[in-house]
């Protein structure tokens, strides 16, 4: 009986932490919503709320890049992390050096990750910004045809996001 009351009070105490493990925290929200601005800065609130919006006039745009992006900055922080491991387990001292601040190499991993984590940012929300001009540019002569060729759903609204999601994938 004691082994069954322990179970039940292991698995209701490890939920939560693995639900809070699982959603982006407030740092991923923040850097998240700097991306949003940018993007939206970049390919023109038109483009961004045909991307990212999803109800009838599209005025959540800015809420799900948010979210979306958020969930995605969280993803990039854990394959960063892999990654860093890899490189530190190879060589400790290189890797303490590459990316280590002051004159005892504080903080390598941290540094790693960060570094990482950025990059493949940056190159995500380039991709996206340069996909959204691109497909914005492509719409703009016959929004019907446009609908017609991309988009997927009974009212073929989904159009402009499954193109820039098809022109993303196709990008190196």
């Amino acid at each position: 009986m004691k082994k069954l009351v322990y179970i039940c009070v292991t698995a209701a105490l490890a939920l939560p932490a693995l639900a809070v493990a699982a959603t982006p925290g407030p740092a991923n929200q923040a850097a998240a919503a700097k991306q949003c601005a940018a993007e939206r800065t970049a390919m023109k609130a038109p483009a961004f709320k045909l991307l990212y919006g999803t109800n009838a006039n599209r005025s959540n745009a800015f809420g799900k890049c948010v979210a979306k992006l958020a969930q995605q900055n969280a993803k990039n922080q854990s394959n960063a992390a892999s990654q860093c491991r890899s490189e530190r387990t190879a060589d400790a001292a290189a890797f303490a050096t590459k990316y280590g601040t002051g004159k005892k190499h504080a903080n390598p991993f941290g540094n790693c990750v960060s570094q990482a984590a950025k990059a493949k940012a940056k190159d995500q929300q380039q991709a996206t910004t340069n996909a959204a001009k691109a497909c914005w540019s492509e719409r703009q002569p016959d929004p019907a045809a446009f609908k017609a060729k991309y988009g997927t759903n009974a009212n073929k609204s989904n159009a402009f996001g499954k193109c820039v999601s098809a022109k993303v994938k196709h990008t190196p």
